[in-house]
């Protein structure tokens, strides 16, 4: 295997035009999902500025790049998917047909274990690693925003009239709804990443944002622009007040749904649900085959789908002490929590348990 590991800054312009030559045409040579934004050279580039360790691995054939491998390493070997834990699609970009040996891949990049938690369709030499495969669902727009509609009604008849009659009460109550497909306002941005904040404590979940370097990636992201690929921030106002936002990632084809959040002020409007719609028929006019909704389980996910993608989490890992010990301490800890989150009657009493000691929480902060 030809192959030479690089740090993001590194990657010469002409690798990185390759690399995003392959995602434009990915859904040519019958793989999709390589065109996810998660897998682009952009994304790469923002995490190596945002994070130490990551590095992307080169693959090359004849001379020509057949395919880019990013990954974050330790010291100690273990490697990780970019993103790990933040990221919804995770793999290997390749050429048509190109076939590799995991372990091969593993050992030219210094790595004794490569862990993934949403690994892409079509990643064969890696899905031997797996543990387990979970739905992500999708929204399909290729046929455009009518076709998709006919659909949702066809589908969730009830939803569907909720969502809309919701939507003219708020104008009746608030006055004119306004959408905008790709707000360049920062204090938006702000807005937007303190309502989430504040989603999360009130869930009882970890607050993403209370960790420096992802705010300053989705910034980083929000001023990265290029004809392939771009931060989007989506904005549902009423009468020129934001009431629901989010933002996500573009590639040529596919939109991310990344993060999303509202003002709870106006949550008997279901704002979110309203700026969804809006944005899937935006995202149809500006040639985007699917918005990816990412892996898990939500109410509004399964309301919104016309169909699902399988991501799978596991690992890839060479016969090293340093596997045997990643895997010994991750394995359950993931066992434990898919186990919980795939029985209703484990996860509901938790999800329940977790947003009352949020509360807790929210109340001791006043």
């Amino acid at each position: 295997m030809d192959i030479t590991v690089h740090r993001p800054g590194e990657l010469t312009a002409a690798d990185r035009a390759a690399w995003t030559a392959l995602q434009s045409k990915a859904h040519l040579n019958g793989s999709p999902e390589l065109a996810n934004p998660f897998l682009s050279p952009e994304f790469t580039l923002a995490m190596g500025q945002a994070r130490r360790g990551v590095f992307i691995g080169v693959v090359r054939e004849d001379g020509e790049p057949a395919a880019f491998f990013p990954f974050q390493r330790s010291i100690t070997g273990v490697g990780r998917a970019i993103g790990l834990g933040l990221s919804d699609c995770q793999g290997l970009v390749h050429r048509p047909g190109y076939l590799w040996d995991a372990r091969e891949l593993l050992r030219a990049c210094g790595l004794a274990v490569w862990e993934f938690d949403h690994l892409a369709g079509g990643q064969e030499p890696f899905v031997t690693g797996a543990s387990g495969t979970f739905p992500s669902p999708v929204m399909d727009l290729d046929q455009g925003f009518d076709a998709y509609l006919d659909q949702l009604h066809e589908r969730a008849s009830k939803f569907a009239r909720r969502t809309l009659a919701k939507e003219r009460r708020l104008v009746r109550d608030h006055g004119e709804v306004r959408y905008v497909h790709d707000e360049r306002d920062p204090e938006v941005l702000a807005t937007l990443m303190g309502w989430k904040s504040a989603q999360y404590r009130r869930t009882g979940r970890s607050d993403r944002f209370a960790h420096p370097w992802i705010s300053q990636l989705v910034r980083r992201l929000f001023h990265t622009r290029s004809d392939s690929f771009a931060g989007i921030l989506s904005v549902l106002y009423a009468a020129d007040v934001p009431v629901a936002a989010h933002f996500g990632l573009r590639t040529e084809r596919v939109l991310v749904n990344w993060f999303p959040a509202y003002d709870p002020a106006y949550g008997r409007y279901s704002p979110g649900m309203t700026m969804h719609l809006h944005m899937a028929e935006a995202a149809a006019a500006d040639g985007i085959a699917y918005l990816d909704l990412g892996r898990g389980q939500k109410a509004y996910k399964d309301s919104l789908k016309t169909r699902e993608l399988a991501v799978s989490e596991g690992w890839v890992a060479l016969r090293h002490p340093v596997a045997f010990g990643h895997r010994a301490h991750r394995a359950p800890v993931r066992a434990l929590r898919n186990t919980v989150v795939s029985r209703p009657e484990l996860f509901e009493p938790a999800d329940k348990l977790l947003k009352r000691l949020g509360k807790i929480r929210s109340l001791g902060r006043e």
